[in-house]
């Protein structure tokens, strides 16, 4: 394809070529579940199209959408690019006072209303005056409505284009450390990002295979809006589906049945600890030996999982323990790592059949460029490459090489073949007492692969050596006051200390484990909408109590 086609090109040959096939199902309560053809979700969209242009906003006008994941969101960011808008989404776990941050920063001019679990605590961060229109799954509101709007508005006609270089949508990520930044994506680059994941896609599973995907990981993260949103768009034959609630995630899974799935690894992780606490871990091994009968049982766990149709299944967002990969690959789920960020488009590094090493996260996705500094910092050239940060053009120009490879953050290595392994963040890299500068992330993966771990944080910074904080999992967080169940973490978490530090060098070696009180959440902070730990936020939380535990001879703490 030459690479002036973009991806309202591909959408209104869709529209075209095949109107009556299903692209949208969305799951409205009671069972029951509203089918989107191609034809009919281009109707909804152009209907909208046209009622933003009534509104007589500029080119190029922010216009925002607040929601979980449905059918309406795909609608309204079409409706928002035909219109001439420029899309906002706020992740819909954010606060009020992040949710006014980006409106405000943004400039949008309007504002969406999705599902939503916690609308009546996010209102207040929505401004006076700005407009508001209310998706059919949005709580209870004053707003107008979405149908209401289709209604009464004639569609959009005609074929309406972008140029190359116009903003598709601002990305605010998920800010880990700060407030977040504004990365703005042009049509040519999601464009270029959606056509190689959807062509990569294809090659791996073949043209001929009826491809089904579960949209639920927040499309207001580059992650899923690329690899679901802008590959779904560009390719044309992947039916999405939408999970009601978290409480019907299983049978949303089973009622998708995907044959590409993706996912973070607190997710991989938490689906393998559901697994373990229907059969212990030693049984399970035990069982997957036996030939034939190991097959039928990893078959009967994947099919429990939802997953038994799946022929790709990728992990991204962070780094996963190595330990998982083998065993989702022992069950017969080919899970692929891959490596990318929001300023590329999570067009980047993939793992495939040909190159697949549990710890590393594969090679360069075609038309992406890659090489590492002097001091091992991983620079990327890819051609899903952000245009820059909203209003921060010194920010900006500090992010690039002089000649245009976009500085990560992130430290690695990187084989001959291409193969490419992160060692650790720059910036999360901290110095003990001893003057050692210690990489957390490998470590947090050898604690996060036990059974009794749910999360884990490494730090240490100017202490005489690092420590460790866990969160216990979900499974025996209720019962851990009990002494004879605290008896058994203190025991199997002393081992696990042991056996981690046998693996390290000396000065990464970590003084003591502590399990934490409070599980770290979206809701409480210590996560990022996209499940990465906000580390200095955790820092902070323990910090008076650092001092007695180092004082303390015993390995593993209660906080």
């Amino acid at each position: 394809m030459p690479e002036t086609r973009l991806i309202l090109d591909y959408v209104f040959d869709h529209e075209a070529r095949q109107p009556d096939k299903v692209y949208l199902s969305q799951p409205v309560g009671g069972g029951q579940v509203l089918d989107y053809s191609w034809a009919r979700t281009l109707d909804q969209a152009r209907r909208m199209a046209r009622h933003l242009r009534d509104q007589g906003f500029e080119p190029g006008a922010r216009i925002a959408i607040l929601s979980k994941n449905c059918a309406h969101f795909f609608m309204a960011e079409l409706a928002i690019w035909m219109a001439g808008g420029t899309t906002v989404a706020i992740f819909p776990t954010e606060t009020a006072n992040t949710v006014r941050y980006v409106l405000e920063h943004s400039e949008a001019r309007l504002l969406f209303v999705g599902k939503l679990d916690t609308w009546p605590q996010q209102a207040p961060g929505v401004p006076d005056g700005l407009p508001c229109i209310a998706f059919p799954l949005a709580p209870s509101t004053t707003f107008d409505t979405w149908d209401a709007i289709a209604q009464r508005t004639e569609p959009l006609t005609g074929q309406p284009g972008r140029a190359a270089d116009d903003l598709a949508m601002l990305i605010y990520t998920s800010g880990s450390t700060g407030q977040p930044k504004g990365v703005m994506i042009s049509f040519a680059a999601i464009t270029r990002a959606g056509e190689g994941i959807a062509n990569d896609t294809r090659k791996r599973v073949g043209t001929a295979t009826e491809s089904r995907m579960l949209s639920y990981l927040p499309l207001a993260h580059s992650f899923e809006r690329s690899w679901v949103l802008a590959a779904s768009l560009v390719d044309g034959g992947t039916q999405i589906f939408f999970a009601e609630s978290m409480d019907t995630f299983l049978q949303d899974l089973q009622r998708a049945r995907p044959t590409l799935f993706i996912s973070v690894p607190r997710l991989w992780l938490k689906f393998q600890q559901g697994v373990f606490a229907k059969m212990p871990p030693k049984k399970l091994d035990r069982l997957l030996g036996i030939p034939l009968l190991g097959r039928l049982v990893a078959r009967k766990v994947l099919k429990g999982l939802g997953l038994d149709a799946v022929i790709q299944a990728g992990s991204g967002s962070a780094p996963i323990p190595a330990d998982l990969i083998i065993w989702y690959r022992r069950l017969g789920l080919k899970l692929f790592e891959g490596y990318a960020m929001t300023e590329d488009n999570s067009y980047s590094h993939s793992s495939n059949e040909q190159f697949s090493a549990p710890g590393y996260v594969g090679v360069p996705l075609p038309g992406v460029q890659v090489r590492l500094s002097p001091e091992g910092e991983i620079l990327i050239k890819s051609p899903g490459q952000f245009s820059g940060y909203f209003k921060q053009p010194e920010l900006t120009a500090a992010s690039f090489t002089e000649d245009g490879f976009f500085r990560t953050g992130d430290l690695g290595e990187q084989r001959t073949d291409g193969m490419l392994k992160i060692t650790g963040r720059a910036k999360e890299l901290f110095k003990t007492a001893k003057g050692k500068y210690v990489a957390p992330a490998p470590i947090e993966n050898r604690l996060n692969i036990h059974p009794l771990v749910e999360l884990s944080l490494v730090s240490g910074v100017g202490q005489p050596t690092a420590y460790g904080l866990v969160v216990l999992d979900e499974a025996i967080r209720p019962r851990q006051k009990e002494p004879e169940v605290r008896a058994r973490v203190e025991r199997e978490l002393a081992q696990l200390l042991k056996d981690v530090n046998q693996q390290l060098p000396d000065y990464e070696h970590l003084r003591m484990l502590v399990v934490v009180a409070e599980p770290w959440s979206i809701e409480n902070g210590f996560l990022t909408p996209t499940m990465k730990i906000r580390r200095s936020r955790i820092e902070a939380a323990v910090a008076p109590q650092l001092e007695s535990w180092y004082q303390s001879p015993t390995s593993v703490h209660w906080a």
